[in-house]
């Protein structure tokens, strides 16, 4: 098949950010079918921010049509809103003139569907739209998006999106639910969750040696590690307030919170006036996605925080997926379809969503228990290779794919 994937925030494992895109990308490839992605600079490396030009390039073996669009976590919402429509008239007019079979879209942003449905008509092929958020659900429920006329159009959008649609797949059973209830048959829905890459994380407790030591570690001494978006429907700071609360039960708790976005200034100053910053709070700057096996193989537990809002249990967080093919415990403090692995598998523990104290408490239990952590480390490994597997997951995506162009399946 010839693939033409839709993603703005394309990134391989030299850069940081999800790498969902380009991990499906190269096994496809693999199993001899010509993929070409369409992209924006935002998440890529320097060397691939100077472009004033729609550029073809091929990035860690994937081939990509990048498009010198603007893009960081740390823009305001509207701000954003004007970039991705950029974006989206652009990738259409790109999308229009490549020869392919299928266009395979994944949001968010939600305007990835304009290219997406562009490619469909003009060049009569199936359209697969991949649902990572449930956009506008989420900018609504938090407050972001609060122009009537814009819910409306983003409303509209989302139903259009999901009818132009051959396939729909979707992250999580949460948002597989979401969908149905936009008018779609469930035969056309697919859930494909984020996967485990266990080529790249699976690696020995050694490797976490530099980063313990680097952080000034005793052996032993427990690790909460954060890694992700710095953003306001990520709650970072919760764990800060987590760490100030900690004290008391387990002062010799450390925490390690990586990342970017628009409160990343906001959380450190907080850190710093808690008394916190680099004492038992240390925050880094994002690294590539290749160094973050040595760091989750520091970290005694790992941690996916979101907002207290209902519309965010049915994300598929990719830390969540990292951690186990880390072979390490998880925590959260959200509901939905993660907390209940959690309970039926005992890899990892659900906090107070806005509760410092009561989190602490039950962190601080969680990390004095050898025999737990041991038993939630080998129980994530195993469902890392049994369950979530990467390799699993995009054979399961090309079976779609294949579907959709009418091929018969094997």
């Amino acid at each position: 098949m010839r693939i033409l994937y839709l993603y703005q925030y394309f990134v391989a494992r030299q850069g940081h950010g999800m790498t969902r895109t380009y991990e499906f990308a190269r096994r496809l490839i693999d199993r001899g079918h010509d993929v070409t992605v369409v992209t924006l600079p935002g998440y890529l490396p320097a060397e691939y921010q100077g472009y004033r030009r729609i550029t073809r390039l091929t990035i860690e073996g994937v081939p990509v049509i990048l498009i010198p669009v603007a893009y960081s976590n740390y823009m305001s919402f509207s701000q954003r809103m004007v970039q991705f429509i950029k974006f989206a008239l652009l990738a259409s007019w790109v999308s229009m003139r490549q020869a392919v079979d299928v266009v395979y879209a994944s949001s968010g942003p939600l305007t990835i569907a304009i290219p997406a449905i562009a490619a469909r008509a003009w060049q009569r092929i199936p359209m697969v739209f991949e649902v990572r958020d449930l956009w506008p659900r989420l900018p609504i429920a938090i407050g972001a998006l609060k122009n009537p006329v814009a819910k409306q159009l983003a409303l509209l959008l989302e139903w259009v999106a999901y009818h132009a649609a051959t396939h729909v797949v979707a992250l999580s059973p949460g948002m597989k639910e979401g969908v149905i209830a936009r008018g779609i048959a469930v035969d056309k829905i697919t859930v494909i969750p984020n996967s485990c890459d266990l080529d790249l994380f699976d690696v020995p407790e050694s490797a976490g040696a530099v980063i313990r030591e680097r952080l000034g570690l005793s052996e032993g001494q427990p690790l909460v590690v954060y890694a992700g978006t710095f953003g306001r429907m990520n709650h970072v700071g919760f764990l800060v307030e987590l760490a100030h609360s900690i004290r008391a039960h387990l002062p010799e708790c450390r925490f390690l919170l990586i990342g970017s976005g628009a409160e990343f200034e906001q959380v450190t100053a907080q850190a710093a006036e808690m008394g916190l910053l680099d004492k038992s709070v240390f925050i880094w700057k994002p690294v590539p996605k290749s160094e973050m096996p040595a760091i989750l193989a520091a970290a005694t537990i790992a941690t996916s925080m979101f907002l207290p809002v209902r519309e965010m249990w049915d994300n598929s967080a990719n830390k969540f997926f990292d951690a186990l093919a880390a072979g390490r415990p998880i925590a959260i403090n959200y509901g939905g379809w993660q907390a209940d692995i959690l309970k039926e598998t005992g890899i990892g523990i659900q906090l107070s969503e806005n509760d410092p104290e009561a989190a602490a408490r039950t962190l601080a239990d969680f990390l004095s228990s050898s025999d737990r952590l041991a038993h939630a480390r080998l129980r994530a490994r195993e469902l890392a290779y049994h369950r979530f597997h990467r390799d699993v997951m995009a054979r399961d995506l090309e079976q779609v794919l294949r579907k959709a162009v009418g091929e018969d399946l094997d």
